[in-house]
């Protein structure tokens, strides 16, 4: 069985050890999440858990997201019944703001049931998923950490330029991911095998070693790390 979570993101701290050393640390809200789909290999062709984090208000979910926690009448779902077809079990939850699925096995878990930070309680390392800062349009030295150009004499009002680029009369074109600037951030990201400090039952706190993608109240994925050593 995969372990896996919910959450956003809280903030960075550190916390200080027996011996005085201090350590970065990111705080994470984690849970609880519900149980909506429990995806099989007979139906849907691959093994996943689809998780539900943070309630929406009735009042600003569409009818489709509340139809995917809760069972609503439906001319579509009535026709499919009298054709003797079946209907995927329902939650009875609220619907919510991040869905995502745990891509594994779902061992015990069961439609409607929940997940809590004590499903940690004896992993080591995690890895974490979110979507980094966005930092809108930016230049080379930024966006690919360039060194720039020389300060010294010679250099005129180019310091942070990323220098010369075009290819010579053959093939008298640019390849193909050429690193220049452009949009950076506000992508998905991940970080692996970060070391799990320890847990809040109580809060619904993970306690993570170091930092993690995205801004204070984003939404993350921790899921244990299948990566060794």
């Amino acid at each position: 069985m995969t372990i896996g979570i919910l959450g956003r993101k809280v903030g960075m701290t550190q916390i200080f050890r027996e011996d005085g050393r201090s350590v970065p640390v990111t705080v994470i809200e984690a849970g609880p999440c519900d149980v909506l789909q429990i995806r099989t290999v007979d139906c849907d062709g691959y093994e996943a858990v689809q998780l539900g984090f943070l309630d929406k208000s009735r009042r600003r979910a569409k009818r489709s997201e509340r139809g995917h926690v809760a069972k609503l009448d439906s001319k579509r779902a009535r026709a499919r019944v009298k054709a003797g077809g079946t209907l995927r079990p329902k939650a009875g939850c609220e619907p919510k703001r991040y869905i995502r699925e745990i891509r594994g096995s779902a061992g015990s878990l069961q439609v409607g049931s929940k997940v809590t930070v004590e499903a940690f309680q004896n992993v080591a390392a995690v890895d974490i998923v979110g979507i980094s800062k966005g930092r809108g349009f930016a230049g080379a030295m930024k966006r690919h950490n360039f060194s720039g150009q020389r300060a010294t004499h010679g250099v005129k009002k180019c310091h942070r330029h990323l220098g010369g680029t075009g290819s010579s009369a053959s093939p008298s074109r640019l390849f193909k991911g050429v690193r220049m600037p452009g949009h950076y951030g506000a992508a998905r990201c991940t970080v692996r095998n970060q070391k799990l400090i320890s847990i809040d039952p109580e809060n619904n706190l993970l306690v993570i070693h170091g930092a993690i993608p995205g801004a204070n109240g984003g939404y993350v994925m921790v899921q244990e790390t299948n990566k060794l050593g």
